[in-house]
């Protein structure tokens, strides 16, 4: 979906991504505050979500969902990704799925986002009450359809490796993803900033006017933009 800047195709391209079992609908706020800053932005329903076909989910097929957009709207100005879609953002970016293509984006938001794939499929496997001979078997299956060992995906290590300036956005009382994980994020390097977003959770933050003012903010300092639009 194409949210249309004045400037249209010469505006500087956003891809944003929503969340697991979510859609774009729910990241409305953050579009309609980025095209009113005359930003043309792109929107995707990741594989199994919204108005995309498909059943199922998984990182490497929303990367090479990300990827294909990126091949017809890219490069990106900015990625912003919520939740499950910013840690799609950083592994897009940084090329871990296979031999798929890394992303070009010049700034990366993270709004409450998690950093330890291998966290996540532990605590999976323990809410389910899986072995540890199972565990190990998915943690397999995960290298099979994604192409490196699961420990690898744990996106503070990825951004360490990445000059792009990121935004990591998280609020403390966020009980879907711990605030930690941020905290994880700003510790990846002085290119990584870190905004506290306190009584917001997991998905209102999605709608608060100040996180959509520091989303915008942070993408106008995008180099080049002030020129762009000024011609």
């Amino acid at each position: 979906m194409i949210f249309a800047a004045r400037r249209g195709r010469e505006a500087p391209t956003v891809l944003v991504l929503h969340g697991w079992r979510s859609r774009t609908e729910h990241m409305r706020a953050i579009i309609e505050r980025l095209v009113a800053e005359g930003f043309r932005v792109v929107a995707l329903d990741l594989p199994g979500h919204g108005a995309s076909a498909g059943r199922r989910l998984n990182l490497a097929l929303a990367v090479a969902a990300v990827r294909t957009t990126a091949d017809w709207f890219g490069p990106f100005a900015a990625i912003v990704g919520h939740s499950f879609g910013g840690a799609v953002a950083v592994n897009a970016v940084a090329g871990s799925i296979g031999d798929i293509a890394p992303v070009e984006a010049k700034r990366l938001i993270l709004v409450a986002s998690p950093s330890s794939m291998p966290a996540i499929f532990e605590d999976f496997g323990s809410f389910l009450g899986l072995g540890a001979h199972t565990q190990l078997a998915l943690a397999g299956e995960v290298q099979r359809v994604a192409g490196h060992p699961l420990e690898t995906y744990v996106a503070a290590d990825q951004l360490r490796g990445l000059a792009v300036p990121t935004l990591a956005i998280h609020a403390p009382d966020d009980k879907e993803v711990a605030f930690e994980e941020a905290r994880r994020f700003e510790a990846a390097g002085p290119h990584v900033r870190l905004l506290r977003a306190p009584g917001m959770g997991h998905r209102r933050i999605l709608a608060n006017q100040s996180v959509t003012d520091a989303i915008a903010d942070f993408t106008l300092a995008v180099p080049g933009w002030r020129g762009i639009e000024a011609g």
